[in-house]
């Protein structure tokens, strides 16, 4: 499986339309090959360099299998809480410096049927051994 953006290449720079210093709205995505039995897609986005540890800017979880999703998402699956407490995405915002960006997708043999508001964490737990395929995709972003 393969995760990329037209926005932006892996490795590449997250353009500030999608940070906290433009609309902040979530970039479009592609994902190929998903695996044909795949129930259900998760996607995540963090940022692993944060001050305090990893803050979690979007957690979704229960998406049926699709191939795109659109710049500014709604109504994509079930929304998780991100570390700001609240539900949807919010884009990267560094204090500081550069800091990364991964957009992660994970293909299901499952759905997990839960409610809205669900961290990351509980979400990583509850799919451990459900993971039919992973991709990832890195951005860079610094509001130097």
């Amino acid at each position: 499986m393969r995760i990329t953006s037209p926005a932006f290449e892996d490795e590449g720079d997250v353009p500030a339309k999608y940070t906290c210093d433009g609309d902040d709205v979530s970039p479009p995505l592609v994902i190929e090959d998903i695996p044909e039995d795949a129930v259900s897609l998760v996607l995540a986005v963090d940022d692993p360099d944060a001050p305090g540890g990893t803050w979690d800017h979007w957690i979704v979880y229960d998406i049926e299998p699709r191939t795109e999703i659109p710049e500014g998402a709604k109504e994509l699956g079930t929304e998780g809480s991100n570390s700001w407490g609240h539900v949807g995405y919010r884009g990267p915002c560094p204090p500081g410096g550069t800091h990364r960006y991964f957009f992660q997708v994970y293909a299901l043999d499952k759905g997990l049927g839960w409610e809205e508001g669900w961290d990351k964490t509980s979400v990583l737990e509850a799919i451990h051994d459900h993971v039919l395929a992973e991709a990832s995709l890195l951005g860079f972003y610094s509001r130097e």
